[in-house]
């Protein structure tokens, strides 16, 4: 059995310790490992309740023009509404919390 392989110098740099890292990058690191895809998450909800929105609005101007509207479109419409915009809410609120685990 031989020696060990000589050390290469300059070759590769020492690990860094997490007391190296800036600790405002190391918190921001550390809530995303633990509430991945929030940013997204956020997106497709607000993404979402928009449609919903803009859904309702046109079948109100349609209502307001005298044009007939199925109820249960403008059902549908006003139910997404309420569910995408109270997934934003809870999502946000579960942010400022700070205990986003659970959602």
């Amino acid at each position: 059995m031989g020696s060990p392989p000589p050390a290469q110098s300059g070759s590769k740099a020492a690990p860094r310790s997490s007391s190296d890292l800036d600790p405002a990058l190391r918190a921001r690191l550390l809530q995303e490992a633990r509430t991945p895809w929030r940013g997204l998450r956020r997106g497709l909800w607000l993404a979402l309740a928009a449609s919903a929105a803009l859904g309702l609005a046109v079948m109100t101007m349609r209502l307001a023009a005298g044009e007939g509207v199925a109820s249960g479109d403008l059902l549908i419409q006003l139910t997404a509404l309420l569910l995408f915009g109270g997934l934003l809410w809870f999502d946000r609120r579960g942010s400022r919390r700070g205990d986003d685990e659970g959602l």
